[in-house]
């Protein structure tokens, strides 16, 4: 069995670096029973494995590493927006967890799923989490999902400031801002709140912060909020950055914080859910799509 799945992988390995079109098409065939209509896409999932598998990805390789987009917001004049950092390293064995503060997160800055939010007074263990950071530094994350572009950023543990959350928050998680954006034109805000690894719950808002009823495809994992996000004080800030931070580039998604009276910067993602995206109803996908130009091919 062992042997079957290193098979298995090796191939798709294969098909992913050689082949990726192909690769797409044949899992996309099993997810949806259709193949990619490369000539004429149509929702923002099938723009999105357009522009990985046909577009310059090299500002994507920048901008979705959590360690060197910083160097990308710096040079948009955004830097007061970053939130501070604590420590980079390139093994986990060398983290000393003594040097840093009682509460911080830290994470991979190649992959998605590898944050951990530490506070020393509940207690950890700094050999377990070592061990599991140095095993997710060890993943090539964009053979997960055809996200090949991942696997050009190289691997480091990084560890940030902790955000505290708002005392009158109506999340208990600080809340996500996920502005999407298509070069330069922010479209809608989709909130994550009340995370765990069992539930997520969403919430969709137009720019004046408007509930979009009716986009949204709950399942036990994806919660719909039905609207229990207030607008955020630093919403014109937010929009603002976003603009500014996806100018150039035909979809991408800008995530924001807020602490503390303060808009903190998040991640730029280029691939949600690696263009997968089933938490939105085919209606709204297609609704995005119209607003993804992709590159004219030269």
């Amino acid at each position: 069995m062992a042997l079957f799945r290193k098979i298995n992988w090796t191939v798709r390995h294969f098909l992913q670096d050689h082949f990726p079109l192909c690769f797409v098409d044949k899992d996309w065939l099993k997810w949806k029973g259709y193949k990619v209509d490369w000539d004429n896409p149509r929702d923002i999932n099938e723009k999105i494995q357009c522009l990985m598998c046909r577009s310059d990805t090299s500002m994507w390789v920048l901008c979705a590493d959590k360690y060197r987009v910083r160097e990308y917001v710096e040079s948009k004049g955004l830097g007061e927006m970053l939130i501070p950092l604590l420590g980079v390293w390139n093994n986990a064995e060398d983290i000393d967890f003594d040097l840093l503060p009682d509460m911080f997160s830290i994470k991979c800055n190649h992959d998605s799923g590898s944050t951990h939010l530490i506070d020393k007074s509940s207690g950890f263990d700094p050999d377990a989490l070592r061990s599991s950071l140095a095993r997710d530094l060890k993943k090539k994350f964009g053979y997960y999902n055809g996200e090949l572009y991942y696997n050009r950023i190289k691997p480091l543990v990084i560890a940030e400031e902790w955000l505290e959350l708002d005392d009158d928050s109506v999340s208990s998680t600080i809340i996500d801002y996920k502005v999407w954006c298509f070069d330069g034109k922010p479209y809608c805000i989709l909130t994550c709140s009340d995370r765990s690894r069992e539930t997520l719950t969403l919430n969709v808002y137009d720019l004046d912060w408007n509930l979009r009823q009716g986009v949204l495809r709950p399942t036990e994992h994806y919660r719909d909020g039905k609207g229990q996000i207030p607008r955020p004080e630093g919403l014109d800030r937010i929009l603002e950055a976003a603009s500014i931070l996806s100018s150039g580039f035909p979809e991408v998604r800008v995530d924001f914080y807020s602490s503390g009276g303060k808009v903190y910067f998040g991640e730029m993602t280029f691939s949600s859910l690696g263009g997968r995206m089933n938490y939105f109803t085919d209606d709204f996908l297609v609704e995005l799509g119209r607003q993804c130009v992709l590159p004219v091919k030269g």
